[in-house]
């Protein structure tokens, strides 16, 4: 492998904090060298060069929730056509969720995701392995032995585990060997076939809906069984502002927990969803404005700790039905970053927190190396021009489902080259 030279960059690390103009050299797949003026003296004609010309270079981003079709539903997305999607959005580590068919609840469907993505996608891809077998809420799977073969993390997906005691003996199982345990807050009861946020709005399109409550009632439930277990805790896909104190509670307590929330509830609320637009439809739902301007706060503060995609593939079929007949979900690999970005150029994100919420703080959450502009880190890369504007086109996204909320919408920032391991896998300049 060989060299790649950086220069003239604005270098951003939101681990360390550092902003400055320099340059970076990347040799054998890692960071060899960053700083002002590296290359003053010249390189050797051999070394590839990209002036970056005052562009941002920062860590590539690490999307802890992606659900693939693969394996099962290849139709919705492959890992191949994920990693595509994710390198062109600025992403080169993704986690894989378990709601695969079959579902990722044993050591062989974690060495499948590992040895498949390495075969076909062009950037890093983890698998998160299932709480419960089949996703059942009833049964615990082997936690310990998908951790020991690679499964970074353990999720059931969107089904919550409503059993207190079969959630106290996973995390009591899982604070053993320090695994993650991430889990969707969401009374299932008082959710229970509801596909809006309760509200006078979804009360005049006559929508049934999930309260806010159903969410800090299930918050407040995991955070008292952190408290007796120990576990390592995530909060998967915060949505509401009635959820915040809890968490803040279980922080000042110094519980080891920390939270997600996707860029559709950061950058949408619940009036996207128009006139039954379906591709608006998500779970948790989009909830109202107070709730997505107390999610960038929560952001800002540090509060919520992870910004992801919540990407979750839907072919056309799927979403073109009624509202209420409709699936639940949305692309966002493509999406993460320039909706972030466009956040931030409207002033509502800062733009340090929202790099770190999508590259150091996962990468310390699941124990990876990049995330990180630092001599040896893997050269896990992505050049980012942050003025950039340009609309979203369904059309142009490189997922094999395209449904997303953002069609149309006018975006400010985008990935222009990202590196993985070294290697450019997307240069929007000659691709």
């Amino acid at each position: 492998m060989g060299k790649l030279a950086i220069s003239n960059a604005r270098l951003i690390d939101p681990a360390s904090s550092l902003d400055e103009i320099g340059d970076l050299l990347i040799e054998d797949g890692k960071i060899a060298a960053l700083g002002q003026d590296l290359f003053v003296e010249g390189l050797s004609p051999d070394i590839e060069t990209i002036d970056a010309d005052g562009l941002i270079l920062a860590p590539g981003l690490i999307d802890m929730r992606v659900v693939t079709g693969e394996p099962g539903a290849e139709h919705k997305e492959t890992l191949a056509s994920a990693g595509r999607a994710a390198a062109s959005g600025g992403v080169t580590s993704m986690v894989v969720m378990p709601q695969t068919n079959p579902v990722i609840d044993d050591i062989s469907l974690v060495d499948f995701i590992k040895r498949r993505a390495g075969e076909t996608s062009p950037i890093k891809v983890y698998a998160a392995g299932a709480l419960t077998k089949g996703l059942n809420c009833q049964d615990m799977t082997e936690l310990g032995l998908m951790s020991q073969a690679g499964a970074v993390m353990f999720s059931n997906g969107d089904k919550p585990v409503a059993d207190a005691g079969l959630m106290r003996r996973i995390m009591s199982y899982a604070s053993a060997f320090n695994a993650l345990i991430a889990h969707r807050a969401v009374d299932p009861y008082l959710s229970k076939d509801t596909v809006a946020h309760e509200s006078d709005f979804s009360a005049r399109l006559g929508l049934s809906a999930a309260p806010p409550a159903s969410e800090r009632i299930m918050a407040e439930r995991d955070m008292a069984l952190v408290e007796l277990t120990g576990a390592r805790y995530l909060l998967d896909l915060v949505s509401s502002a009635q959820t915040l104190p809890a968490l803040r509670r279980a922080k000042a307590k110094g519980l080891d927990v920390s939270a997600s929330v996707s860029i559709n509830h950061l950058a949408l609320n619940e009036l996207d969803i128009g006139d039954y637009r379906t591709f608006a439809k998500l779970d948790p739902p989009l909830r109202s404005e107070d709730d997505r301007l107390a999610l960038l706060a929560g952001i800002n503060a540090g509060t919520i700790d992870i910004i992801v995609s919540s990407h979750d593939p839907r072919p056309a079929g799927d979403k073109r039905r009624p509202f209420a007949q409709a699936e639940f979900g949305a692309v966002g690999l493509e999406m993460l970053l320039p909706a972030g970005l466009t956040l931030v150029a409207d002033g509502g994100l800062d733009l340090l927190a929202f790099l770190r919420a999508v590259t150091s703080t996962p990468a310390s959450l699941l124990g990876l190396p990049q995330g990180v502009l630092k001599i040896g880190a893997p050269a896990d890369l992505v050049l980012i021009d942050p003025g950039k504007p340009w609309r979203c086109d369904v059309d142009n996204l490189l997922s094999n489902s395209r449904n997303t909320p953002f069609d149309e919408r006018l975006m400010q920032g985008a990935a222009i080259t990202t590196i993985c391991n070294g290697k450019i896998v997307f240069d929007s300049r000659t691709s």
